[in-house]
């Protein structure tokens, strides 16, 4: 296999972690929005995306350092000013900033639910109103929405 070949499967093994880390998280996000739960519970679920963090986590460092490496690896010619090449990093960067805001605002939640749970496991306004919070929801969906279209650009190239 060529070196090429090497950092191809890497940047894909990245994206699939990714892409895999962000669909955990938002089936665990809207398990806690879907109906009214105990603060042990939304802690609870909140906390099972931890693993997912650590996914996303890996596949943003590898898609990012791997592709600019493939970029210039790359059998075609391949320009760091390529349109895709350009638009893919954008919508990675506004889909991190976006993602680490969302769990920002998601470990604070946490944090509350979990004093909540110690003290007699009510739900407070205030945590409902962070949970269901329609900006911070927002934004960890188009976060992963714009990973699904770095993918798209990854695959199709438009321009290319």
């Amino acid at each position: 296999m060529s070196l090429y070949d090497w950092l191809l499967f890497l940047h894909v093994t990245g994206a699939f972690a990714l892409i895999g880390g962000i669909v955990v998280a938002g089936i665990l996000n809207f398990a806690t929005i879907s109906k009214l739960r105990r603060p042990s519970e939304i802690a609870l679920l909140y906390g099972l995306v931890q693993p997912a963090l650590v996914a996303i986590g890996i596949g943003l460092t590898l898609t990012l350092a791997i592709g600019l490496w493939l970029v210039a690896e790359s059998p075609w010619d391949y320009s760091y000013g390529d349109t895709w090449v350009i638009a893919a990093l954008v919508l990675w960067l506004v889909s991190s900033w976006l993602g680490n805001a969302g769990g920002k605002h998601q470990r604070q939640t946490r944090q509350l639910a979990q004093d909540l749970a110690a003290r007699d496991n009510v739900s407070s306004p205030e945590l409902i109103a962070r949970v269901r919070n329609p900006l911070w929801l927002a934004m960890s969906y188009a976060s992963g929405l714009g990973a699904v279209a770095i993918l798209g650009l990854m695959i199709w190239k438009p321009g290319a």
